[in-house]
């Protein structure tokens, strides 16, 4: 069913719309520097975060490449748990710089030491370029946190395609003895890149984050002319593999919170994600803004009611048990 916007969403959405179509007349819609700049340009939209105590930018080097990191440290004097941020921007856009309120807003509400990694993005570095890099940062966070104290609790989190990172990791590691995520939130994810949940057709058009845009970037994500998985056998292999919800899901993923929104075409699959995982037998909460749409936690000011509410349930859900 297709989803009823918020009222406070709407001037935006209108103003989104007609210059959307301005840019498709033109031919100019799907341009990597126009869509990365179109992203940052919603910092405008966005509520300030919080002060932290401590932050510190720095690098990982991952075979050749320097990637760059923010550490958010709410509390230097406590041995706090770590929380990894992947951000969102469909592989190919968003930095730590737009992500800095959603950061360090993670770092008051989980009361943990929040690491944020600059990933290598496509259509320059294709799939699985970042999630070699987030892989490095699991497996050597530890390294970037030698000058403070920590504790062995990890959490990892990402909207769009952070969550889409979020759950990789999750299905890369599940045998992995070295890692042990203990809770991974989730935002809107992007978990299945076959496009084959009826959200994708349902919510396609009219709603910020439109079908036709999240096929191109799937295929600079992949680096193929059509991610349709009808087209050959070597295609759907790879869609299949790269897509957390076509994947197995076992009770030792960590415990998970999925929050979707009713107006977004990746709705279903975050659902279905969920509800994999529960019939997994992990411990799952989901929860549903049905007025909202993708990205709206880069819209705070827009919507500050449930983007506080978002954290209000982040929070929640670290402390239970």
């Amino acid at each position: 069913m297709r989803g009823t916007v918020s009222k406070n969403l709407a001037p935006l959405l209108k103003q989104v719309n007609e210059g959307l179509e301005q840019a498709k007349a033109s031919g100019a819609a799907f341009e990597p520097s126009i869509i990365r700049q179109n992203l940052e340009n919603l910092s405008a939209y966005m509520i300030p975060g919080p002060e932290i105590s401590l932050i510190k930018n720095t690098f990982i080097m991952v075979a050749e490449h320097q990637v760059a990191v923010r550490i958010y440290h709410p509390n230097p004097e406590q041995p706090l748990p770590v929380l990894l941020h992947f951000h969102g921007g469909g592989h190919m856009c968003g930095s730590i710089d737009l992500y800095d309120p959603i950061s360090r807003e993670l770092a008051i509400a989980a009361n943990a030491i929040v690491i944020c990694i600059d990933y290598r993005l496509a259509p320059e570095h294709p799939y699985p370029a970042g999630i070699e890099d987030c892989q490095y940062l699991l497996e050597n966070y530890q390294n970037l946190l030698k000058d403070y104290r920590f504790s062995a609790t990890l959490y990892i989190a990402g909207d769009s395609a952070g969550g889409a990172i979020c759950t990789s990791l999750v299905t890369n590691n599940i045998n992995n003895p070295d890692i042990n995520i203990d809770k991974q939130i989730l935002m809107y994810p992007s978990v299945d890149y076959s496009m084959s949940s009826p959200s994708i057709v349902e919510n396609g058009e009219g709603f910020l984050l439109e079908s036709d845009k999240i096929r191109w970037y799937f295929q600079q994500y992949f680096n193929i002319d059509n991610i349709d998985v009808n087209t050959n056998e070597a295609t759907a292999a790879l869609i299949k593999q790269a897509s957390p919800l076509l994947g197995d899901f076992d009770i030792k993923m960590p415990k998970t919170l999925v929050i979707t929104a009713g107006c977004d075409p990746l709705r279903d699959e975050g659902a279905l994600y969920a509800e994999k995982a529960q019939q997994a037998g992990v411990c799952v909460e989901h929860y549903q803004f049905d007025e909202l749409i993708h990205a709206y936690m880069l819209l705070s000011k827009l919507v500050p009611e449930q983007y506080h509410q978002t954290y209000m349930m982040i929070e929640k859900f670290i402390k239970a048990e």
